[in-house]
């Protein structure tokens, strides 16, 4: 009897949900879980636009598409209210661990911009030290591994971003694993921050950029070639300049891609025409992420399913791109080499007991086929 391969398995939600996956670009202050917002408004004063889930789900767009990533983005003046505390940075980041642990991710990435948390008077350092404590926790309970990734922004000031890397230069090999430039791309360029990004570098510092979402691959030119960045959040329209696209394929560098988010914010029409198959038929180390948990209504299972109905990418394909997330990850290479034997050999060994024996999809474990 033969052995199967890959494409001779049956590839259910279930089965996706069991294998080890990473998450290399979340926003902590876009994964707060809905009951948690309700009831830290309640502890802290906070006034809500809804005061339950169904409605704040719909003022917080969930699931929901936006006519622009600047619509979307103001979903997080009602998540960062309730932020503001020691208390509430903590249970977002603990909370954030269990939930990506409890669908499989084994590693996590978790991006925010301490200077959005001061409103109350926080320290930046309290900030860094409560999020980190969070996801610490969450790992004694799980075993998740996880790293800040601090955010500069775009449309607040180069000042504040430099001010923000020193901050992760502080912390380095303290919990913070990485630097990365958000908010609206356009009419805010990356070369602006250059000083920030440099910084990054001379301290040896890892450094991502979200760029090629709301515009053109300029902007991804700005962020390899002027910031020096390693690695590319989301990308969208890299395959608008093809030498670009094959300077970024050559030299291995990670894409941070965010399937649904991307329709969600307007990047892409749909998900039949996201670049995510063309790059990965071209040979671009592309990683699958949740982006936002909260606003996009996702998981990183939820994310690879929709990659299989939607784009017809099969177990191969899944495979590789959590292969290329361990291999992206901000961590050091022998730290790298050793998850990458383990959690890929954990990965093989659970799609071999699926080929023994398929294991139906439990209800409600991922979104139906076609939601996005």
């Amino acid at each position: 009897m033969e052995t199967p391969t890959l494409s001779d398995i049956r590839l259910t939600p279930d089965l996706i949900r069991r294998l080890p996956k990473t998450d290399l670009h979340c926003h902590l202050d876009g994964s707060l879980r809905l009951k948690s917002i309700l009831e830290m408004a309640e502890e802290q004063g906070v006034r809500l636009p809804a005061d339950d889930e169904q409605s704040l789900a719909k003022a917080l767009h969930m699931g929901e598409n936006c006519e622009s990533l600047a619509r979307y983005l103001e979903a997080f003046d009602v998540t960062l209210s309730v932020m503001q505390t020691e208390e509430g940075l903590f249970r977002s980041a603990y909370e954030l661990g269990i939930d990506a642990a409890a669908e499989g991710c084994r590693l996590i990435e978790v991006r925010f911009s301490p200077l959005l948390h001061t409103r109350d008077g926080l320290p930046l350092t309290n900030i860094i030290e409560v999020v980190a404590e969070g996801l610490r926790r969450a790992k004694r309970e799980t075993g998740i591994i996880s790293g800040i990734v601090v955010c500069g922004i775009r449309n607040i000031s180069p000042e504040a971003s430099l001010r923000l890397a020193e901050l992760a230069v502080a912390y380095k090999n303290k919990s913070v694993v990485g630097f990365d430039l958000a908010g609206e791309e356009a009419n805010y360029p990356a070369k602006a921050h250059r000083e920030a990004f440099y910084l990054i570098r001379n301290n040896n510092v890892n450094s991502t950029c979200h760029a090629g979402e709301a515009y053109g691959p300029e902007s991804i030119h700005q962020a390899l070639h002027v910031c020096g960045a390693h690695r590319i959040g989301h990308g969208c329209r890299l395959r608008e300049d093809g030498d670009l696209l094959n300077y970024v394929n050559d030299h291995r560098i990670t894409l941070e891609v965010c399937p649904s988010s991307n329709v969600q914010t307007g990047a892409v029409e749909d998900l039949a025409s996201h670049p995510l198959k063309f790059y990965y038929d071209f040979g671009v180390r592309v990683t699958i992420n949740t982006d936002n948990r909260l606003m996009t209504d996702t998981t990183v299972s939820d994310e690879m399913w929709l990659c299989h109905t939607q784009m017809g990418l099969g177990l191969e394909a899944l495979r590789e791109f959590t292969l290329n997330g361990f291999k992206g990850a901000f961590l050091h290479y022998r730290k790298k080499q050793e998850l990458v034997k383990h959690f890929m050999r954990e990965w093989d060994d659970i799609v071999a007991q699926a080929a023994a024996g398929p294991t139906e999809a439990k209800p409600g474990a991922v979104k139906k086929q076609g939601a996005a």
